[in-house]
């Protein structure tokens, strides 16, 4: 009994912990945007939305994604981008969104969503190839910053199914994704909303 009561407790003690470091946060510490959605989604799924807020925790930042007007039950992939729109540029896969019967979802990321965002490769090196479309070498690049979020279904077959373009993209885990339904496009190409975290 003693042991759940202790257990309880430092829960507690934990969650007002998390919820105190929000509260108290500098409004330099935060980050809030809107995505809008895709003109490739417009027709197909026009009340899709979705909000972002950034909270700087220090050595890292938590990256919270709400989105709604969705299809149910649905997966969908994250995607930090150097454009909102294609040709993207530069892409970082940060993983999925799963929407409830109701269309919505919520997705937490923890990573660098801040001015420091960037890819970098400073030479040409193996990579593995574990998917057929894999390259099996990097280009040579100097650091490019990227500040854009784009959402993409996760399966083409379900973009046919919400009666959206049934067409492969390489934007998921295994490479087969639908078409992208939410992005930053409300922002320039050059000044994406991740910038606004210093």
């Amino acid at each position: 009994m003693t042991k759940t009561i202790l257990t309880i407790a430092l829960a507690t003690a934990m969650g007002f912990l998390g919820t105190a470091t929000r509260a108290f946060a500098a409004a330099s510490d935060l980050n809030a945007f809107k995505l809008v959605v895709s003109s490739g989604a417009a027709s197909c799924l026009p009340a899709a939305q979705g909000r972002v807020t950034i909270h700087d925790l220090g050595p890292v930042q938590n990256m919270h994604v709400e989105v709604g007007g969705l299809p149910a039950n649905t997966e969908f992939a994250t995607f930090l981008i150097q454009v909102p729109n294609k040709p993207f540029g530069l892409v970082w896969y940060q993983g999925d969104i799963i929407t409830d019967r109701h269309g919505h979802g919520i997705g937490d990321f923890t990573g660098i969503f801040s001015q420091e965002t960037f890819i970098n490769a400073p030479g040409v090196a193996p990579a593995p190839s574990v998917f057929p479309d894999d390259a099996t070498s990097n280009p040579a690049t100097a650091p490019i910053q990227i500040y854009h979020l784009g959402l993409w279904f996760a399966d083409s077959n379900d973009a046919s199914k919400a009666g959206c373009a049934a067409t492969v993209t390489a934007f998921d885990g295994d490479h087969q994704a639908g078409i992208q339904v939410l992005n930053t496009s409300n922002f320039t190409d050059d000044h994406g909303p991740l910038l606004n975290l210093k």
